[in-house]
């Protein structure tokens, strides 16, 4: 029988690597889709083979139950990290209901926004959300177009949102337009009897619908959890 072979490989450390940086400038684990991409890792089964090894080693904890539901606890060099049973605990974790639209309006997740995958969630630490959000049923959305570019909202971000179905004006909701069973994220305007969709990009033009009772709020962002750019590590 093979020996398995000891000690930390380069593509350990570079995990790990990944891992510290994300945990550390971020806030939040990196998904098994951007550990491969960061450490040149094209199979992600390749990823997870070397995550588990890493778990075995004790250098990271795993919650194979949620997305991105790792945590480094042990540096390359054998440091143990300080604070994380309280950064542990520190963590909500809040469910992904699929994908909305930041350009054209998309059609929804056939499931809606009340029902979610129980394996499919999101962490954010509690300290990012106020005491009063924290109580709130909260979801996560994964943001696809580019209409909110300017509100710093970018294709692939994830938006945290607190359900709602009324919204003020200048609020970032996503809502349903009725006719069409349309779903997208806009700032919300109510005025001269109409409702105007702002897209926070100056090449889109806003949606105007005529009969606000067309417009249905699913629900008000309370939270951005932008995707990060990684390569410099």
């Amino acid at each position: 029988m093979a020996r398995r072979r000891e000690g930390l490989s380069d593509r350990h450390k570079k995990i790990l690597e990944v891992l510290g940086h994300f945990q550390e400038t971020v806030g939040y684990p990196p998904s098994i889709r951007e550990i491969g991409k960061e450490a040149d890792i094209s199979s992600t089964s390749v990823v997870n083979y070397y995550l588990d090894q890493l778990e075995e080693m004790g250098y990271i904890e795993r919650d194979r139950k949620v997305s991105r539901g790792m945590r480094l606890i042990k540096t390359a060099t054998g440091e143990m990290l300080s604070g994380v049973k309280a950064a542990i605990d520190d963590v909500m974790r809040i469910p992904l209901a699929g994908r909305i639209g930041a350009g054209e309006v998309f059609q929804p997740p056939p499931s809606g926004f009340s029902v979610f995958d129980p394996d499919e969630s999101v962490e954010v630490a509690r300290s990012l959300l106020n005491t009063r959000d924290q109580q709130e049923p909260l979801f996560a959305l994964e943001v696809e177009g580019n209409s909110m570019i300017d509100a710093m909202v970018n294709s692939g971000d994830i938006v945290v949102m607190k359900q709602a179905q009324e919204a003020v004006n200048g609020e970032m909701v996503a809502v349903r337009l009725a006719d069409d069973d349309m779903t997208t994220l806009k700032y919300f305007y109510k005025e001269n009897g109409k409702v105007r969709l702002q897209p926070a990009n100056p090449t889109i033009d806003p949606i105007i619908v005529d009969d606000p009772s067309q417009v249905e709020v699913q629900g008000k962002v309370v939270l951005v959890i932008r995707q990060i750019d990684a390569s410099p590590i």
